[in-house]
């Protein structure tokens, strides 16, 4: 087998003081430890017990009732037919670094109601992935691994994975200017909530140093400024402020998100890293309270420096597309708290990845040859797709790319000639097909952070990327997109089958360092039969 690695070199970022080496992660949420002394907290017990698995495969049970006001909410995105590479040869999306849907899914399989809000591509970059990172002095601060096997739902087809790998240096020494926007209204009032949210935080704050300055916004009915530049140094004073807060009122999300863009803009770090955490069930009900209303507000402000990641808390009223609106918009990212070590996951082990970007708007556009493609599918992406002439237009927001993150997306590829593929006659033009054998170029866009131009980057993937050996990365991710397109109800799952996933994940778990793979298994077996 090859597998194709792209690797591409740039000028050495500036030395990282100790502080932020301590803090470099991957925001793909890729890894997680339990509590320092190997036991198991109160807050880490919450949601891990696994329901047995039944013996015969049938659909996920309907979900216990919930009174309509307090429903979930997530976005309904259609999903990506095959397209015809003749009249579409070119496919085009955004970066996805949020992964709340994998960490959201796994909290509904425990409690053994049908799967919501399912996105595949969240599932598979949960994941860490053994890409070759740039080396010192890239001329880019990513590298590009491409890999082509038989596709395992549907062997006919191929499977083509495009791995993006972000490098792991932090590309400032300035300090921390990170504000902590905190929902404390009545429906925080649960002990997965409020109680969680701050241990969560207790964890993070444990990671700053005396050139940090942490405020701390609540908001309920109002908010309140409980801390204004605190030096992160602070640790005591700031896990008092956290657990001393008290839940109750109604949400004024809106508000608080104007008055913690207020604070990060007067305490601006200028070449340091300016940010907004939002931790919330996403359950706003005063003052502007839709996505499009909240993503307008953070999309007025996002020119100002200061981006915004969001954390999701809880259960029965979770407002999933809200935040997940609010992270793309404000360029931040997406993630679900459902445990403390989730919490210690996105905090503290992957706080690197998730505060300090390196490839700013990163776009990927796929170019495939029809010599050698006749149709094809994104997996995933439903609601990250493109236009195509948006690829080049520097003025189109995409997402933002953290230190050490990975990105991963699957195309599934009908081959030319095979008769699957539709076949268009065009009347007024006339394509001619070349005679490369390669099967796609991998396109990526992306900004220097701050800049305003993008660069552009190809890497054609040539015809011994295919294998019939498929690396363990491939096989691991492969098997996480086979268990979305089952828990998403994809009319494209053809012969995706729990056993298989099991059987493939369980067989290309690698060195797994945090057991996330193996949970994984786990969550398979947990998986509603």
């Amino acid at each position: 087998m090859r597998t194709a690695q792209h690797a591409l070199p740039t000028p050495a970022l500036p030395l990282v003081v100790p502080l932020a080496a301590a803090l470099t992660v991957v925001l793909a949420l890729t890894g997680c430890t339990g509590s320092e002394d190997g036991g198991e907290t109160a807050v880490d017990a919450t949601n891990l017990s696994l329901p047995e698995a039944g013996p015969d495969i049938a659909p996920a049970p309907e979900p216990a009732p919930i009174a309509p006001e307090d429903a979930e909410e997530y976005e309904d995105s259609p999903e990506q037919p095959f397209q015809d590479v003749a009249t579409s040869p070119l496919s085009t999306f955004s970066a996805d670094v949020d992964t709340a849907s994998y960490s959201n899914l796994r909290r509904q399989v425990n409690q053994g109601v049908r799967p919501e809000g399912v996105r595949i591509e969240e599932l598979v970059n949960y994941f860490d992935y053994d890409y070759p990172a740039p080396t010192p002095g890239a001329e880019h601060p990513f590298t590009v691994t491409t890999e082509v096997a038989a596709a395992p739902w549907n062997p006919e087809h191929q499977l083509a994975m495009i791995g993006v790998q972000a490098t792991e240096a932090i590309p400032t020494s300035e300090g921390n200017n990170i504000v902590f926007l905190l929902d404390v209204s009545g429906s925080m009032d649960e002990p997965n909530k409020l109680p969680l949210l701050a241990e969560s935080f207790a964890l993070l704050v444990e990671q700053l140093g005396e050139d940090d300055r942490v405020s701390i916004v609540t908001y309920a009915g109002d908010d309140r400024v409980v801390a204004d530049s605190v030096p992160g140094s602070e640790h005591g004073v700031l896990v008092d402020h956290l657990r001393s807060l008290r839940a109750g009122g109604s949400t004024g999300g809106a508000a608080g998100l104007a008055t913690a863009y207020e604070l990060a803009e007067k305490n601006f770090v200028e070449g340091g890293n300016n940010r907004v955490i939002l931790a919330t069930d996403g359950d706003f009900n005063v003052g502007p309270a839709t996505p499009q209303e909240l993503t307008e507000l953070v999309e007025a402000e996002r020119e100002s420096g200061v981006s915004v990641s969001v954390l999701g808390f809880g259960m029965g009223n979770l407002k999933d597309s809200t935040m997940e609106a609010i992270a793309d918009h404000g360029n931040g990212n997406y993630a679900y708290i459902d445990t403390l070590a989730e919490a210690r996951k996105v905090l503290v082990d992957e706080f690197g990845s998730t505060m300090f970007v390196v490839a700013q708007d990163l776009k990927v556009q796929v170019e495939l040859n029809p010599a050698r493609v006749g149709s094809y599918r994104l997996v995933g992406y439903d609601n990250r797709r493109l236009e195509d002439e948006e690829f080049a237009d520097d003025a189109r927001d995409a997402g933002d790319v953290g230190a050490g993150h990975s990105v991963t997306a699957f195309y599934e590829l009908v081959p030319a000639g095979s008769g699957d593929a539709e076949t268009t006659d065009l009347t007024y033009s006339d394509r001619q097909v070349g005679t490369s054998d390669d099967f796609m170029t991998v396109h990526v866009r992306y900004k220097e952070p701050g800049g305003t131009e993008s660069t552009q980057v190809d890497f054609p993937v040539e015809a011994d990327a295919l294998t019939a050996t498929p690396s363990a990365d491939f096989a691991f991710a492969s098997a996480v997109a086979e268990l979305g397109l089952l828990a998403s109800g994809s009319a494209y799952r053809g012969d995706a089958d729990l056993d298989a996933v099991r059987e493939r994940a369980a067989d290309s778990l690698g060195a797994d360092p945090y057991g996330l793979r193996a949970e994984f298994v786990e969550l398979v077996d947990a998986y509603p039969r």
